[in-house]
């Protein structure tokens, strides 16, 4: 008798056809663009109700704003917090944590010394022309100055979440309570907790699990605030129609031009360089991390898009939920490239030559150092103000030349901030490449991680 083979039956196939364009993240974002611009311009023409009173547009526009970036600023904690203890909690599955530190760090001020050379190269080729036209009435002292200290100030935590309210105001016109939060020092508390757990053993099991599943349910809820970004792409870039048009590029217009021709350089030369010495494809790395490349610049927050950031690090890029957990917050407190490197550089030899101080080597020398080294040592408060006022005083230049530049400050931090963003999951990248154990099947793939529904 004729024995039957029975061939198994192939499983159904996924259907892979691509979906239509107007669902991906990059189109929408540049409707949301397009939107925003018309919107502006409507409220512009429009005009305001009364002095300092907007009108209705206006006003729609910039409390839909201000509500999209408060509502991915509010998932920084329980993500930095459940991915950190469940991470390191995990150590055992992850060789050479101390290493890894080690060369995040080294990366970081690699990448930091190569975007301040930028900066510094295209202060000098442009200094003919950098402050024509400037007058010096906006000149005014900061509210604030950088501090070579903050990084120990601001390191130990004041409570156990890390959180602190700033009070403003008197008691005519009444009190107000900012809460802020540093993530430096909840990066430290997730740590300390994480080790613990780590210490403790199988008692602490119940623990990790749950920070394992509150990790999936904030990631759930990222995606659907992430899903409204056209809306907050239109709001953001509408509001800054509003409020600062393009009026103050009158006389700053070289210097805000030579600005973003700076971070142009880094984003499509220094950047490129390192991935390409690194093996790893330039078009696919930017086609990975452009929902954060392009919700970094509308919404002017490396703080606000950090979750963005670390999603984006480990499921587009490949590195593991372990180092990336750790290596993109550190990131948004210690690695902005726009902010810290580029612009201080740029800005110092702008009010050096307003002010008519001479710069000479050993200045230039030092603000290589501050750009290096003072980003992580005013980690925690670390932004373009406070590296600004950090390197002019190192350099004895007048602190009153930032209000100079105050009139252009967000014109050139959005393009500042998707610098930031990209170095901050670029190094990750790198440091998990060298040390071999970057997924390069997940690198390579389609972006799983965008604003499709899944």
């Amino acid at each position: 008798m004729a024995q039957t083979t029975v061939k198994p039956t192939a499983a159904p196939t996924q259907d892979r056809s691509p979906k239509p364009f107007y669902t991906r993240l990059g189109f929408q974002i540049v409707v949301g663009l397009i939107a925003g611009l018309v919107l502006g311009f409507a409220a512009v023409a429009i005009g305001p109700v009364s002095e300092g009173e907007p009108n209705w547009l206006t006003s729609v526009l910039t409390q839909v704003g201000s509500a999209y970036v408060s509502l991915l600023t509010v998932l920084v904690i329980p993500l930095v917090v459940t991915a950190v203890i469940s991470s390191v909690a995990r150590l055992a599955q992850v060789t050479n944590a101390a290493r890894l530190a080690v060369q995040t760090l080294v990366w970081f001020a690699i990448t930091a010394l190569a975007s301040v050379v930028v900066g510094i190269t295209a202060g000098l080729v442009s200094s003919p022309w950098l402050t024509a036209g400037v007058s010096g009435d906006a000149a005014a002292e900061p509210s604030g100055q950088g501090q070579w200290t903050a990084f120990l100030t601001g390191l130990v935590p004041s409570n156990i979440f890390g959180l602190s309210v700033r009070v403003s105001g008197d008691a005519e016109t009444g009190f107000t309570a900012s809460p802020s939060f540093s993530i430096l020092q909840i990066l430290l508390i997730s740590i300390a907790l994480g080790i613990a757990a780590l210490k403790v053993g199988e008692k602490a099991a119940p623990f990790v699990t749950f920070a394992e599943s509150a990790l999936a349910v904030v990631q759930k809820v990222l995606w659907w605030i992430i899903r409204l970004a056209p809306i907050g792409t239109a709001a953001l870039i509408g509001r800054a129609v509003v409020n600062y048009g393009w009026s103050s590029l009158a006389s700053l217009g070289v210097f805000v031009a030579t600005l973003y021709v700076a971070l142009l350089v880094v984003w499509l030369v220094v950047y490129p360089l390192i991935l390409k010495l690194h093996g790893l494809s330039v078009r696919q790395f930017y086609r990975n991390v452009w929902p954060v490349i392009s919700l970094g610049f509308v919404t002017r927050s490396s703080m606000g898009v950090m979750p963005v950031t670390e999603q984006v690090t480990e499921r587009n890029l490949g590195v593991p939920r372990q180092y990336a957990s750790f290596a993109v917050p550190l990131g948004a407190t210690t690695k902005m490239d726009g902010c810290a490197a580029v612009f201080p550089a740029l800005a110092a030899i702008f009010i050096a030559q307003f002010y008519g101080v001479q710069l000479n080597l050993t200045h230039y020398l030092l603000i290589a150092f501050v750009a290096v080294i003072g980003s992580a040592a005013t980690a925690g408060t670390t932004g373009a103000t406070v590296m600004l006022t950090l390197t002019l005083s190192t350099l004895g230049l007048p602190l009153a030349g930032v209000g100079l530049l105050l009139a252009v400050e967000p014109i050139v931090d959005m393009g500042r901030t998707a610098l930031n963003v990209t170095g901050q999951a670029l190094v990750p990248t790198i440091v998990a490449k060298r040390e071999g154990i970057l997924d390069r099947e997940v690198y390579d793939a389609e972006p799983s991680f965008s604003l499709e529904a899944h």
